[in-house]
């Protein structure tokens, strides 16, 4: 991947953050410390990684998304928005009664969404499930899936991985999205999951861990997972809150919305950040 792939995937990544913030501001409601930590494996799946025919989200060989930490969705909203999927105006109805998009993914009502999610470990079987399609009809797509550090203390993530791993599902690639924080605190103080590498490998899944942060490293850790006749996991070292300093690994923004000066504080910092990588700052 070069310097030029990096710096425009970072700019798709900050205009998804200022997004996601907005969206959550307006509806002062969400989740805000997934949302970010997610926003640049995303931002990798949706414009580069991904491939969409025509760039159509419905096209039967369109590579397939699943965001299993559903309530992480503040970030899929804006790629489908950045994308061009969904109408970026849109993004500030967030969560009211009204508005199809609501607190979790919708796939019957939202434009680019392949699984609707929110109860925590359903959306990686789900994943599964499409990935077993596609070998039964010998497509050529590949389906990516997001998982939560605190959603695998879910036993049918473990029933998914092994049905992955039986069927030897090599046009599967998740990501674990690894901040170590979950709604409660640290994920190794409440239920402990760890070591979730050594885990994935003895169940039989390629395992490479990677910056989540880092689309050069994301990229790399995906080449090596994919198609290697087992499915893939890249385990992604990330930051909670991302972006955002105050927010930054403190598992209280895992579900609060900023209000007053907290969301002028972020969006002045995410907004700044934006600016940067325009301007080549960070390239």
């Amino acid at each position: 991947m070069d310097g030029k792939t990096v710096n425009y995937l970072k700019i798709k990544a900050a205009e998804m953050r200022v997004l996601l913030l907005d969206a959550i501001f307006h509806a002062q409601s969400g989740h805000p410390g997934g949302s970010l930590s997610s926003a640049d494996i995303i931002a990798y799946l949706y414009f580069y990684k991904m491939r969409f025919p025509n760039n159509d989200p419905k096209h039967p060989e369109r590579d397939r998304f699943v965001l299993s930490k559903g309530h992480a969705c503040p970030a899929l909203y804006s790629a489908l928005a950045v994308k061009g999927f969904i109408p970026k105006g849109d993004l500030n109805t967030f969560r009211s009664l009204e508005s199809y998009l609501q607190g979790h993914p919708d796939m019957n009502k939202i434009n680019g969404v392949d699984m609707s999610t929110g109860s925590l470990g359903q959306g990686f079987s789900a994943a599964c499930g499409m990935a077993i399609a596609g070998k039964i009809k010998s497509s050529a797509y590949f389906t990516y899936a997001i998982i939560g550090d605190g959603e695998s203390e879910e036993g049918q993530v473990w029933e998914a991985a092994m049905f992955a791993s039986h069927y030897k599902l090599d046009n599967l690639v998740v990501y674990l999205d690894l901040n170590y924080l979950q709604i409660d605190g640290d994920i190794r103080d409440i239920m402990n999951p760890t070591p979730l590498d050594e885990k994935f490998k003895a169940f039989g899944w390629e395992v490479v861990l990677a910056d989540g942060h880092d689309f050069a490293d994301l990229d790399r850790a995906t080449n090596m997972v994919s198609a290697k006749g087992r499915p893939g996991i890249v385990i992604c070292r990330t930051t909670k809150g991302k972006g955002v300093s105050f927010m930054e690994n403190n598992y209280l923004w895992h579900g609060r919305a900023p209000k007053g000066e907290e969301y002028e504080t972020a969006k002045n910092e995410l907004a700044d950040n934006l600016n940067s990588v325009r301007r080549g700052d960070n390239a």
